[in-house]
């Protein structure tokens, strides 16, 4: 009876985890503490041209994830973005490589990743990572990332 118990508690486990792991949302964890953000995706030429571009407003919870297919040297700018915001480098394990604070709005001065292959590049309002800790080697969670690769997987 208990080991069946076991068995039912471990799939219900899973089934949860499997809910928790949707498209609209990035779940962030490191030392300190868990985050979820909803996101808008970004993962074709066309909408990550576009991005946040020309918004007045983003919610405090929400984001852009920026998906490219295959790991690359990634690097952005601010072209028609009225608000700042805090770019966070992602590689294809969910890990975060790179933070780039508070980036100021209208600015065209490129905003590289670093020099690792990245994947991903969650776009949050600026400040908010640096409020919250989230840093170089926090883990991120979202569909987008390969279950075999990813350090944190759905």
């Amino acid at each position: 009876m208990r080991l069946w118990l076991a068995a039912w508690l471990c799939l219900a486990a899973q089934a949860v985890a499997a809910q928790e792991c949707r498209t609209d949302t990035v779940y962030l964890k490191g030392e300190w503490g868990e985050a979820r953000f909803a996101v808008e995706i970004a993962d074709d030429d066309a909408e990550r041209a576009q991005g946040l571009m020309h918004r007045e407003h983003l919610p405090s919870s929400a984001g852009m994830l920026f998906v490219y297919e295959q790991p690359q040297r990634l690097s952005f700018w601010m072209r028609n973005t009225l608000i700042p915001l805090d770019l966070i480098f992602i590689d294809q394990t969910g890990r975060v490589k790179t933070v780039h604070h508070s980036a100021q709005p209208l600015d065209e001065t490129p905003i590289p990743g670093g020099p690792d292959p990245l994947t991903h590049v969650l776009e949050i309002n600026g400040g908010l990572a640096r409020a919250m800790g989230i840093a170089e080697g926090t883990l991120v969670r979202h569909p987008t990332f390969s279950s075999e690769t990813s350090e944190w997987p759905c």
